[in-house]
């Protein structure tokens, strides 16, 4: 297939140009996927925000990668995929055969292989996602449930590192698409969940994913204290889990968690941020420090097993739709924190 499409891409902070760009030519093993919705995510607007990503994307490149769509063309050698079918592409896959993966760490895989180009009419998918990492969807299965199968993979692996347990009381700071994410799959395996979020959008949304308590960071003077406040006997929650990427919300996680408990730092912060943890209260607390990244072919699969059975819709989280011309728009939007939490871009509009 050989002419030009409408792209989005990325040259720097808060740089990004709607193009036509040559559609990409497939070679052996690899699918040429027509995009048919994209969505929004806080991963993109950081890299909106910074012009990059240290470990994803540098410009200029194209842009975005949670996706699904239809596939249009297949490389010689590819199994399983055929034009038509409805697949949706993650936008990674491990090696398979280093260290890390031997240790099923593929997350951390020595030659993590990342994709991006979800803004697009088109995509292409390189041979080893093609193998370990694209899925085809149901035909009962929308399009827009189906690109949120690499969000939640992220927030499953994140709450099984953790690992939680029925009845303990979890704080998830951050009113995002992923903070809202793991207060809906943490109240479902019975946890008692205090969404701690800035908007008033984003407590009305909490408590609908099924949030126990809310507190607004700019409606109290010490959000740590409100917090444990709200636990049982005021000890703080077993678990907490910082999901914006912030150093401030890191320490505040440090702050609010009990004895014995564990923190998960799940949202990045930028590179070379610093933050200062009270060294006695780590030892003598006996508090547990956990960082989860990106998620591993297992949980990819859990995940896009929860969307088959209906467990967590689109709708849920998709609360705008617009064409990608109106991409930078959107972005924008996003970052003033307006109520939207997803916007699908369908790039055929």
């Amino acid at each position: 297939m050989t002419g030009k499409m409408t792209a989005a891409v990325l040259y720097g902070k808060e740089d990004v140009k709607i193009e036509r760009v040559p559609i990409p030519r497939v070679d052996e093993g690899e699918v040429l996927i027509k995009v048919q919705v994209a969505l929004t995510c806080g991963t993109d607007l950081k890299v909106y925000r910074r012009g990059y990503h240290a470990r994803m994307i540098m410009p200029p490149a194209l842009f975005g990668h949670e996706l699904a769509g239809v596939v249009e063309n297949v490389g010689s050698g590819v199994k399983g995929f055929a034009k038509g079918m409805r697949v949706v592409a993650l936008n990674s896959a491990p090696c398979g055969r280093c260290f890390y993966c031997s240790k099923r760490q593929e997350n951390l895989c020595e030659d993590l292989l990342f994709n991006n180009g979800a803004y697009a009419e088109y995509i292409r998918i390189p041979r080893r996602i093609v193998q370990k990492n694209m899925l085809t969807i149901p035909d009962y299965v929308s399009y827009h449930d189906a690109a949120m199968v690499e969000p939640l993979a992220c927030v499953l692996r994140g709450l099984y590192e953790t690992g939680l347990e029925i009845g303990d009381t979890v704080a998830v700071i951050g009113g995002g698409p992923i903070g809202l994410m793991f207060v809906q799959v943490a109240h479902a395996i019975g946890c008692n969940v205090i969404a701690v979020v800035k908007h008033d959008s984003q407590a009305l949304a909490a408590r609908r994913k099924g949030a126990n308590q809310v507190v607004q960071i700019r409606k109290v003077s010490q959000p740590i204290e409100a917090v444990r406040s709200l636990s049982p006997a005021g000890r703080g929650p077993d678990v907490v889990i910082e999901a914006v990427g912030r150093p401030e919300a890191w320490e505040w996680a440090v702050g609010m968690v009990r004895k014995g408990g564990t923190v998960n730092f799940f949202g990045g912060c930028a590179t070379g941020t610093r933050v200062q943890l009270d060294t006695n209260q780590l030892h003598y607390s006996e508090i547990t420090l956990k960082a989860t990244f990106h998620h591993t072919p297992e949980t990819v699969r859990r995940a896009f097993d929860l969307i088959a059975e209906r467990k967590v819709k689109g709708a849920d989280y998709i609360t705008g739709e617009a064409p990608l011309s109106r991409l930078h728009h959107v972005l924008r939007d996003l970052s003033d924190r307006n109520g939207e939490i997803k916007t699908a871009i369908i790039p055929g509009h």
